[in-house]
């Protein structure tokens, strides 16, 4: 996958909370396995109206956002069920970095294995980046992820945490393929013992 070091983007405010995955891409659209052409089906229910027409009161719809590629969330976002095509909506969309309180444990998962960079910080935090992304295309975030910082446009530096080996694979871009194709020439080695020792098998 593509690696993640450094973003420097629009940011997107999305203060409901509980936004599942239903929400970020309707099941109708589970049918492919392809990650790419599921940015058009990104909160399709909230971004589109019955007659197919954009939802103009909708955030991502608003010219100012439409080429966000940060998203300040409300709090327990991606709850709901453990489809991966979520993140696969919001990276074809362009968006490469989620904020926000707290996320469903399997969707935050499923983030780090797409290239994707969720980042929880505490409601304070929260509060002053959805007010900074509430400014549209006059202010950007930075998102530095080697020095876990985030930076706003005025120049105020927001810290994060962020689990040592998950930072590692962001940044390296390793998913589960690369993680195991690291161990290449073990796992040949053993399937080359085991060919000898027990050729029956």
């Amino acid at each position: 996958m593509e690696k993640f070091t450094n973003l420097t983007g629009v940011a997107a405010p999305l203060p409901e909370i509980n936004v599942d995955t239903d929400k970020i891409i309707p099941k109708q659209y589970l049918k492919t396995i392809k990650r790419t052409g599921l940015g058009k089906a990104l909160f399709s229910e909230m971004r589109y109206n019955d007659d197919g027409t954009d939802n103009e009161e909708f955030v991502l719809n608003k010219d100012k956002y439409k080429n966000a590629k940060i998203l300040v969330a409300g709090d327990n976002f991606g709850c709901g069920s453990s489809r991966e095509h979520a993140p696969w909506a919001l990276l074809d969309f362009g968006i490469k970095v989620v904020i926000s309180t707290s996320f469903a444990d399997i969707f935050f998962g499923n983030c780090f294995k797409n290239g994707m960079l969720p980042i929880v910080l505490d409601q304070k935090e929260v509060n002053l980046l959805m007010s900074e992304a509430e400014r549209g295309s006059n202010a950007t975030l930075s998102v530095d992820l080697e020095n876990q910082e985030i930076t706003t446009s005025d120049g105020n530096i927001i810290k994060f945490k962020i689990d040592s080996f998950l930072k590692h694979c962001l940044l390296n871009g390793l998913d589960d393929i690369a993680l195991t194709l690291e161990k290449d020439k073990n796992i040949g080695s053993y399937e080359a013992k085991i060919k000898n020792d027990r050729p029956w098998v």
